[in-house]
């Protein structure tokens, strides 16, 4: 792999992972954070919401594997990384989005799908992975959802990724030229919430009693149809959520779980 590639939330839960897929392979990393770090890869501070730094930390780059996010403010951050990218001359911009991003009416794929479009239109040539929720990420849901011992479980089916296999195909891609939208990637299998949440809880010792409910509206009409599932064609892991359960340690590396020891 030729040329320096630079990664945004590279210290993140996938980012993490995909670091050193990409210095195997033969890549100069650079990673952007927010604060100064030591490591393996070379560190650069910056900020993508202000813009902070960007202009620097790009400098030399040919691929910018955009990872960063938060809450909100997606699509503020892609913009600045985008016109960052045009101004140093980047060949290719690399993007995670998620799988359901302009079919489902939440604030969350929305931001996604305004993301995809902001570097569809950029002077830079990019492509977008779309993934389903990382393991990680369920697991703080599942967490949440199972602290009473009534514990809600609507009525939504999901198919969690394991964050490597993400980040294994990520590192694929950047070695690649641009592809546009690049496809999906899921988890192996679809679980009901409640088969979910019920793993969860036997893996960790709870006892719940779990209440099924329907979600009302678009929303609940957008889950009943699988907007938020990836078709036939998407990548498909091998790591599944009860095998995922099995090798989590009982506090996770991204801190998202603290779990009892003892049945509760």
């Amino acid at each position: 792999m030729d040329g320096r590639i630079l990664v945004t939330g590279g210290t993140g839960t996938i980012g993490r992972r995909l670091v050193p897929l990409l210095e195997e392979r033969g890549a100069a990393v650079r990673v952007l954070t927010r604060h100064a770090r030591a490591g393996a890869a070379d560190h650069r501070v910056g900020d993508v919401m202000t813009g902070a730094g960007l202009d620097t930390a790009m400098t030399g780059a040919e691929v910018v594997v955009h990872l960063a996010g938060g809450a909100k403010g997606d699509d503020v951050a892609a913009a600045n990384v985008g016109a960052a990218a045009e101004r140093a001359g980047v060949r290719h911009i690399l993007t995670l989005s998620v799988v359901g991003a302009g079919r489902m009416p939440i604030g969350y794929f929305r931001a996604k799908e305004q993301v995809e479009t902001i570097f569809a239109a950029s002077a830079v040539p990019s492509t977008v992975l779309r993934a389903a929720q990382v393991h990680q990420l369920v697991l703080r849901m599942a967490a949440g959802m199972t602290k009473l011992r009534v514990a809600p479980a609507p009525r939504i089916r999901f198919e969690p990724v394991d964050a490597g296999e993400v980040a294994e195909r990520l590192a694929e891609l950047a070695s690649g030229s641009p592809a546009g939208l690049a496809g999906e990637i899921a988890g192996p299998e679809v679980l009901e919430a409640e088969e979910l949440l019920r793993e969860y809880a036997e893996a960790r010792g709870l006892r719940r009693r779990f209440v099924r409910f329907g979600l009302p509206g678009k929303v609940g009409a957008a889950y009943r149809a699988d907007a938020n599932l990836a078709g036939a064609a998407a990548r498909r892991g091998r790591v599944t959520w009860a095998e995922f359960l099995r090798t989590a340690p009982e506090l996770t590396a991204e801190g998202h779980v603290n779990a009892p020891k003892t049945r509760s």
